[in-house]
This record gives C-alpha cells, sequence and structure tokens, in this order.
C-alpha cells in the first residue's frame, strides 16, 4: 500500500507542475513565448530546434510614435489598476470590497501589504477579522504572492499555488535563508530529515519563485508589436488565420532515442522528455484557447468587422468565458498584451471587450463609441463657439440616437484630456 500511495502523490506533483506551466506560458505574446523555448532549449540537450516563421521583423510596427485604434488618449495601467480590475473575478460582498480597496491601495511598488492589519482595520472602521478575510482575497489575486507581509509569507503563497508546500518550509524560509542561497541540501536534508534529492528541488522550487509580485505588473510599452493573428473577409465571412509563430513547434533530437547510457544519465533523459512534453502541451493549450476566445470575439463584433469602430458592440470577458466554458481569468490571462491584424490596422484584443454604458433609454453602448462620439463632436465644432458637455449630449441624442447624462459626457471628455468648453475658445 505505502509505495502505491507515495505513486500517486508523485503523479499529482506533475499534473500541478504541467498545469502551473501552461497558465503561465498562457500569459506570454509570441516573441515572449520564443524567447521563452529558446532559454529552455539551453538547458535541454533534447531540443534540437525550434521552428516558426522568421518574418516576424516585417510586422514592427512602422512608426512607433502613431497609437494603435483602442489605445489613443489611454492612461497607462499601474499595479493597483490591474489588481482591481481582477476583483470580478472574486465573490466579494459589499461590506467587503472598500476594505480589499483600502487593502491593495496600501500595498507597496513590490506588492507588499505596507499596512499594520489593526490600523487597516481603525481605518476602514471594521474588524481586524474582516481586514483578515480581505487580505486573504488580495493574496488570490495574480500574480501569486501578491499582499504578502514579508518575503517569506510572498514565497510561501507562490509554493502553496504549485502545491509543494511542506510544513518545514515555513521555518526554513524564517530561520535558514542562507541555506537556500548557498544550496545547502546537505544542510537541509539533516536538520529536516529528507533526502538530498528532495532539498535540491525544493531549492529549485523557491528559487523559481518571484521576490517582488509587484514588479509583474509594472506596465512597459513594446518597441514593436507582433500580431498573433490576422482577421479578414474571404467569400463573405470573416475569417480567423493565425500566423505560425503563435504556435511554434519543437522538433527533438533523436540521437539520444537509442543511447546506452548509466541509470543516472537515463533518468536524467527522461526527466527532459517529459520537460519537452509538458513545454508541448502548453504550447497546445495557449494556441488552442487562444484560437478560440479570437474566433468567439469576431462573432461578437460581426458588425464592427462589417462597418468599422461606430459599431463596436459592448462585450465582457465574462460573456466570452460563459459561451466558451473558461474561467473569467483564464479568458485575462490568454488575451493580455496580445494584438490582431485587421483592416483596421494592428489592434489589441482587449479593445474588442468594451463596457456598456447603460442609456437614459435603457440600451447598452459601447464606451469607446461614445467617446469616439465626443471626440469627434469637439473635432469639427466651431471653433469660436465650442460646445458645452450639455450641448454635445443633446447632439448624441439627435444624430446618433444615444441617450447618455451630461455628466457621462463630461466623464468622457475628461479622459480624452479634452479641455472644458470655456478653455477651448
Amino acid at each position: 500500500m505505502k509505495p502505491s500511495l507515495v505513486q500517486e502523490q508523485k503523479l499529482q506533483w506533475k499534473m500541478n507542475q504541467s498545469l502551473l506551466q501552461a497558465i503561465h506560458i498562457l500569459q506570454f505574446d509570441s516573441v515572449e513565448l520564443i524567447d521563452y523555448i529558446k532559454e529552455v532549449a539551453k538547458e535541454n540537450p533534447l531540443i534540437e530546434e525550434v521552428h516558426y516563421d522568421y518574418n516576424m521583423a516585417q510586422y514592427r510596427t512602422e512608426n512607433a510614435n502613431s497609437p494603435e485604434i483602442g489605445e489613443m488618449n489611454q492612461t497607462e495601467l499601474t499595479m493597483y489598476d490591474h489588481l482591481k480590475n481582477q476583483l470580478y473575478t472574486l465573490e466579494i460582498s459589499e461590506e467587503l470590497e472598500p476594505i480589499i480597496l483600502f487593502g491593495i491601495d496600501s500595498l507597496n511598488d513590490d506588492g507588499y501589504l505596507a499596512v499594520d492589519l489593526d490600523i487597516w482595520a481603525q481605518q476602514c472602521n471594521t474588524t481586524k477579522n474582516m481586514v483578515e478575510q480581505a487580505l486573504g482575497m488580495i493574496q488570490k489575486l495574480d500574480p501569486v504572492g501578491i499582499g504578502a507581509r514579508t518575503l517569506d509569507e510572498c514565497i510561501l503563497l507562490q509554493l502553496e499555488q504549485m502545491d509543494i508546500h511542506q510544513p518545514f518550509m515555513e521555518h526554513l524560509l524564517k530561520e535558514h535563508l542562507d541555506w537556500i542561497a548557498e544550496e545547502n541540501t546537505e544542510s537541509i536534508a539533516a536538520h529536516y530529515q529528507i533526502t538530498e534529492e528532495t532539498a535540491a528541488k525544493i531549492i529549485k522550487h523557491i528559487q523559481s519563485c518571484h521576490p517582488k509580485p509587484g514588479k509583474l505588473l509594472e506596465t512597459e510599452k513594446p518597441e514593436y508589436i507582433i500580431p498573433e493573428a490576422t482577421i479578414y473577409k474571404d467569400d463573405g465571412m470573416w475569417k480567423v488565420s493565425f500566423y505560425k509563430w503563435n504556435s511554434p513547434t519543437i522538433e527533438i533530437n533523436r540521437t539520444y532515442m537509442d543511447l546506452k547510457v548509466e541509470k543516472e544519465a537515463a533518468m536524467y533523459l527522461k526527466e527532459k522528455y517529459k520537460q519537452v512534453d509538458f513545454l508541448k502541451q502548453a504550447i497546445k493549450y495557449r494556441s488552442n484557447t487562444l484560437e478560440l476566445i479570437v474566433k468567439n470575439i469576431v462573432e461578437k463584433q460581426y458588425m464592427y468587422f462589417e462597418h468599422g469602430a461606430f459599431m463596436l458592440q459592448p462585450l465582457t470577458l465574462r460573456e466570452i468565458a460563459s459561451d466558451l466554458g473558461m474561467h473569467i481569468s483564464t479568458v485575462s490571462r490568454a488575451i493580455s498584451h496580445k494584438y490582431v491584424q485587421t483592416n483596421q490596422g494592428v489592434t489589441p484584443i482587449k479593445f474588442f471587450l468594451q463596457p456598456g454604458v447603460k442609456q437614459i433609454n435603457g440600451k447598452q453602448t459601447a464606451s469607446f463609441v461614445i467617446k469616439q462620439l465626443i471626440h469627434e463632436c469637439i473635432q469639427y465644432e466651431n471653433k469660436t463657439k465650442p460646445l458645452s458637455d450639455e450641448q454635445i449630449k443633446k447632439k448624441l441624442d439627435k444624430a446618433f440616437g444615444i441617450k447618455v447624462a451630461r455628466r457621462t459626457v463630461m466623464k468622457y471628455r475628461e479622459q480624452l484630456n479634452l479641455p472644458s468648453s470655456t478653455k477651448r475658445k
């Protein structure tokens, strides 16, 4: 019975590792994916070559200063924005939400909690128990480790997600961090009564944890943009064609297949074969997931592709996730920082997900459409008699049948960095 139990535990660990790698790779754009595979290939002798289209360079954006559609006048999202945007994936009570928001605003740039729990409770006029619940919610957000109070807690949160956490690891991180830094497997094995092989694996996993998870949410503008796919019309139908670099193939060095080697070398090669197999599965998962999502978006935004930006429809992550039977966070990861080539230019996939603004008459209109119309109203107004927000509101109603409140016009005008009528004279 005992060997059987150990074998089952080992199998579960490997499945978790494969799943974690798939989730990790899902977030990569094509350039990052190929760079990642090349890094793996440096340590895996079985990977002989990575095949993808070498003409990626021709897709570099010719004018780096020209904003892509959907990005005009948008501000860069901060770490705090990214975290708050994830809250819809959690079941949060109205009472708990403001406490969580205070906690997110109390993180430092590295993603660590920079406020004492008692002070947090006092500032939110609540109990410490509620604050602890709020912290637990924050620590469920991506990337894992966000909301930790110390380095060892940050690493433990990441190890728990890998499903390799063991009780003694907390003591190891608090009391013997030097053993990890020195990769002292002998001392770790002797002190915690484990094998040196297990100690080596633990060190490897700890070293793979990110010590400053907040830095993973820093926004960097790419020097160039590589689209994942092209969306085009053929035979009256809108179709999606993915570029070769979206799903690179890995060629194995077959000379290792029939090598007669000693037991230790054979185990090493077996582990490397499994690494390649996991990697191939993760690449396929990324490619299939992205394809399903993009095709769903094309179907939902058919009027946009037919008639242009002013026909963009309200669409949410939740709707796509529901259609495809996926978790919202999976959809979010899959489309993050990814682009498609359309007849409107290279476009971020997230552009097609637009919040709906509920009009006074109950209809829904994409916020982007309203912003574009406000921008055009101001762009072509009589410069000697600029339109007030109230006049823009009436024009939207009369010319386009869009009924929104004046304060909505003002909010969107400010988001577009357009001054008020008195300052436009």
